[in-house]
């Protein structure tokens, strides 16, 4: 089952312009997906969850987690999106590898979609490649490329049979404290609580304004939930700078 998810991870890369090393600006793939996506700051209980309504597409990422898992979170919900035809919308804890069901492929295919086996091996050193002797330095090199969270880069290195179990619990402590000792921003690791909307949502809410499907105080309440102030923009029109 993992060759075909890995299967459609490569055709999704193909289908959107990918290589099958390149890591994937995922905010810039929302966009151009149209996927209306909403980042705000949720509970512990999940990470993520998505809805198909005909052509139309939504994603709810957690933004209490770290950035890397927020990536993880939208290639799990993209598996669902687009490749689960059994799907049904619930929360998802993505990157959890349950031991089956559609939890699972999601979480493979998110795994092949976000840390590709070629671009990985094409950053490891030939004599790290063995014996289970992958370095720190190269971890962070690959995970800071991709956008990777440890946990979720040494569950695809395991899978892979390029490390060890005991190689996971070396390197899944003091992550934070060790990206910062070689020289790497800590952002990758810690939450963001962003609060930020990707999509269409502007383009229909200013739609259903022009149409009279919608009200002034309606539109000026659908903005304001994006954080933009309908008076602060009159004002701008206002202000002509010499």
């Amino acid at each position: 089952m993992e060759f075909k998810l890995k299967a459609h991870a490569a055709n999704f890369r193909n289908r959107f312009g990918y290589s099958n090393t390149e890591p994937i600006d995922l905010k810039s793939l929302l966009w151009k997906l149209d996927i209306l996506t909403v980042f705000s700051p949720l509970g512990d209980d999940f990470s993520g969850l998505s809805i198909k309504v005909g052509d139309s597409m939504f994603i709810l990422v957690n933004s209490r987690q770290s950035a890397g898992r927020q990536n993880f979170t939208i290639c799990h919900e993209l598996y669902h999106l687009f490749y689960d035809t059994d799907f049904v919308p619930h929360k998802c804890q993505a990157g959890r590898f349950p031991k089956n069901g559609s939890e699972l492929n999601a979480d493979l295919f998110a795994s092949h979609l976000l840390l590709p086996e070629d671009g990985i091996t094409d950053m490891i050193p030939e004599s790290e490649m063995y014996n289970d002797s992958l370095h720190l330095s190269t971890l962070l090199k690959i995970e800071h490329t991709y956008g990777s969270s440890r946990m979720a880069l040494l569950i695809r290195l395991l899978r892979m049979k390029l490390i060890t179990q005991s190689t996971i619990e070396k390197y899944a402590v003091n992550i934070l404290k060790n990206a910062r000792q070689y020289g790497y921003s800590s952002d990758l690791y810690i939450h963001t609580d962003e609060k930020l909307i990707i999509g269409p949502y502007g383009t229909l809410a200013n739609k259903l304004f022009d149409e009279n499907k919608i009200s002034e105080g309606h539109y000026r309440e659908l903005l304001a939930a994006i954080g933009i102030d309908i008076n602060e923009i009159a004002r701008d029109e206002e202000y002509r700078p010499e």
